[in-house]
């Protein structure tokens, strides 16, 4: 992927919850340059492998996902495979994880997990969020959104050592829609 849009959701009559189901195969976005993906469900393995632009909201994530990173911003609205994070140079991620599973799950060699303790940061991943509700309708990151005061604390930001990018930096706000900064460039 280098540009555009792309959103994913089941029928809206679906019987079944969205962000318990696996709605992405293996590998996609590997080698994403740029544009925007949202996806109502999991992906499968390896999501978002040497992504180096691309925006990225799912509710999921097999192994590896984020796997070499060299730019770009990934939001997982769920549970993660082992391995997150192995050999990311750049970028960030944010993984909505209320039961701290996520520590046992990252690779741990290359990149740090931290909570979020910005404001500005914390409503940067909030106004995205929000465009993946809106773009997907998922009841998920309905659910999430309504709940914010009590949910926020539960994202961790998932990052190379030593880098200094946050949703903050990545997302620029416009009057319509949310874009990567690099984009403006």
């Amino acid at each position: 992927m280098t540009g555009g849009q792309i959103t994913i959701a089941p029928p809206s009559d679906a019987l079944f919850d969205s962000h318990k189901n696996t709605l992405l195969g293996n590998t996609v976005l590997y080698g994403a340059t740029g544009g925007q993906l949202f996806a109502a469900g999991r992906a499968g393995e390896r999501f978002a492998v040497r992504n180096s632009g691309a925006l990225a909201v799912v509710e999921g994530v097999g192994d590896h996902a984020c796997e070499y990173m060299t730019g770009g911003m990934v939001v997982v609205l769920g549970e993660t495979g082992r391995n997150f994070g192995a050999g990311m140079s750049s970028g960030i991620a944010y993984v909505f994880d209320p039961e701290n599973g996520l520590p046992m799950h990252y690779n741990n060699d290359s990149v740090d997990l931290e909570r979020i303790e910005d404001e500005g940061e914390r409503k940067a991943l909030r106004i995205v969020i929000a465009l993946h509700a809106k773009r997907t309708r998922s009841k998920h990151a309905h659910s999430l959104l309504d709940q914010w005061e009590q949910v926020q604390h539960s994202f961790w930001r998932v990052q190379p050592r030593g880098a200094s990018v946050s949703a903050y930096d990545f997302v620029y706000v416009g009057d319509h829609d949310v874009v990567p900064v690099s984009a403006l460039q």
